[in-house]
């Protein structure tokens, strides 16, 4: 089993360097990859409430706890909090249905006289904390981190669960619900012992300089889509002066977006395929997904890559057991465009949040 080495976060909490994504990792195969990857190494697993397989990544967990593979505090779990929410918890949190009819009678009338709300409104942060972790069959997250730096209008979970970004007439609309708000309500989970560790995700410079000014716990952790066509330097660099520890997601760059007929990732040479990538690997005798995720580990960035494929799943592992050279270093990090593919306006989405 490859050795994973950790990094240390800012209140102490030790999270593994490589871990695995759920995100697109499909329902119905969901609680077979996550203990198969439990069984090959993994520990950090990173989920989140859109991904729509919390649930299942669960019974995956409980799974290998059941058979003796790992123990819950061996495990770092992690998930996210959505833009919006419902406003109507009896259909989020489980309603009876014993007597349709009134319940639908009751919905009506609630979504006719609630206000609209979000995940982001201070008194919902923990109702759907609750939620999120008794689908996944535990008492606390390892982190909890705020998915995107924006609030959105509600959907009733009975018109869509899981969450996406356009409202119930398919718009989309923000709320009024401030992220110093939001990050207060995150700091209640802390200090509750819900989550152990904060994070931030999609955040730029401006937002986490803001951000200290009021917050009373330090985020420990910033995720980010890193990768040699994306490097944010400057961004990777405040985070190491402020102990904030930075995660890529989409370390394979254009890959993942070609899957979603992405039009910019279509149109841009894949990572596995470059010139620079594939002479280091071959010089080290390497997958070129070893080498782009090595690049990052060894900048003490973490990772988490995922696949279905177990050799794949513990070559993604195994990563950090060889040293890239610094030119090498410099060489996949001269790649840097500045392209960004998880950007809603790459979906047709009219939220410019990295403009």
């Amino acid at each position: 089993m490859p050795s994973v080495p950790n990094v240390k976060l800012n209140n102490g909490k030790e999270m593994p360097l490589v871990g695995f994504g759920l995100w697109k990792v499909n329902n119905d195969t969901c609680a077979d990859t996550v203990y198969n990857a439990i069984k090959v190494g993994y520990r950090l697993f990173d989920g989140a409430c859109d991904y729509g397989n919390e649930k299942e990544s669960g019974e995956g967990v409980a799974r290998a706890i059941k058979d003796g593979l790992v123990k819950r505090e061996e495990l770092f779990i992690v998930s996210k909090l959505w833009n919006w929410t419902s406003a109507n918890r009896s259909v989020l949190f489980g309603i009876s249905s014993t007597n349709k009819s009134k319940r639908n009678t009751k919905l009506q009338q609630h979504a006719n006289t609630t206000p609209t709300q979000s995940f982001h409104d201070k008194e919902q942060v923990k109702p759907i904390c609750k939620k999120q972790l008794a689908d996944w069959g535990v008492d606390y997250f390892d982190l909890y981190v705020i998915h995107f730096p924006i609030a959105l209008k509600y959907v009733d979970p009975k018109v869509r669960y899981p969450p996406s970004w356009q409202d119930a007439d398919g718009k989309i609309t923000p709320s009024k619900a401030p992220i110093q708000d939001t990050y207060a309500a995150m700091e209640e989970l802390y200090d509750e012992g819900l989550i152990k560790a904060i994070g931030i995700s999609n955040f730029n410079g401006a937002l986490i300089l803001d951000l200290e000014r009021y917050c009373k716990h330090v985020p420990q952790a910033l995720q980010i889509e890193h990768h040699p066509y994306l490097v944010q330097k400057d961004l990777v660099e405040l985070c190491k002066s402020r102990g904030i520890a930075v995660t890529a997601y989409s370390s394979f760059g254009p890959q993942s977006f070609v899957e979603l007929d992405m039009a910019s990732a279509k149109s841009t040479e894949l990572l596995f395929d470059n010139k620079t990538v594939k002479e280091i690997a071959e010089k080290h005798k390497k997958s070129p997904a070893q080498v782009l995720l090595r690049w990052a580990t060894q900048r003490e960035v973490a990772v988490i890559p995922k696949s279905n494929n177990k050799d794949r799943l513990a070559a993604n592992l195994d990563v950090c057991a060889f040293d890239l050279e610094k030119g090498e270093i410099e060489a996949i990090s001269g790649l840097d465009k500045g392209l960004r593919f998880n950007n809603p306006l790459n979906y047709g989405i009219p939220t410019p949040i990295f403009a």
